[in-house]
C-alpha cells in the first residue's frame, strides 16, 4: 500500500517537476542568447579583456583499482637513491586507491601592493580518499627483487574540506 501511495504522489508531482525543468532550460537558453555570438578579437580588443574568472575543475583519480578487468595484482613504485657508491630503493608495493576532489581553481589575481599579478591556486573544497595507500614499504638493493621486508603499510579512508589559496609570483 505504501508503494502505491508513493507512486501516486510521484505521478501527481510529475507535471510540477517538468514545469520547473522547462523553466530552468528556458532561463539558460535566454541567458546564452543574450551573451552574444562568438567573434574573433584583434590584439587591441583582447588587451581590454579583464574578466579573469580563471578555471575550476574536479578530478576522480583511481590507482590500480582491483575491480577493473585486467587489473595488476603485484605493482610497485620504486624511488632510487645512490649513497656511498651503493644504490638503494624505497619500494612501495601495490599502491592503490581512489581520490575524488572538486572545486580546485586556478586564476590570475592582482597583488594588493600594486606589484603585479600572481597565480592563485584555490584549494579543493572537498577531497574524499577511498582505500588510498600501499600494502608494504621496504628498502632494497634491487627494485625488482621479491619484497621480503615490511616497514609498514598505509590505508586512508575519509574526507577533507579545505579552504584558502596557494599563491605563486616571481620577482
Amino acid at each position: 500500500m505504501a508503494d502505491l501511495l508513493s507512486t501516486q504522489w510521484r505521478i501527481r508531482k510529475l507535471p510540477a517537476v517538468l514545469a520547473l525543468v522547462g523553466a530552468a532550460v528556458s532561463a539558460v537558453a535566454s541567458s546564452t542568447a543574450s551573451a552574444g555570438s562568438l567573434r574573433a578579437l584583434d590584439d587591441q580588443e583582447l588587451a581590454q579583456v579583464t574578466a579573469r574568472d580563471g578555471i575550476s575543475f574536479a578530478a576522480h583519480i583511481s590507482l590500480n583499482d582491483p575491480t577493473l578487468v585486467g587489473a595488476v595484482s603485484d605493482s610497485r613504485l620504486s624511488l632510487g637513491f645512490n649513497g656511498d657508491g651503493q644504490n638503494r630503493y624505497i619500494v612501495f608495493k601495490n599502491v592503490r586507491g581512489k581520490v575524488d576532489m572538486f572545486a580546485v581553481s586556478l586564476g590570475v589575481e592582482t597583488r594588493s601592493d600594486g606589484g603585479g599579478d600572481y597565480i592563485a591556486i584555490g584549494l579543493p573544497g572537498f577531497v574524499r580518499y577511498t582505500n588510498l595507500g600501499f600494502e608494504s614499504l621496504s628498502v632494497q638493493n634491487d627494485p625488482n627483487a621479491p619484497v621480503t621486508g615490511n616497514l609498514g603499510s598505509l590505508n586512508i579512508n575519509g574526507t577533507v574540506s579545505l579552504q584558502g589559496q596557494v599563491r605563486l609570483w616571481s620577482h
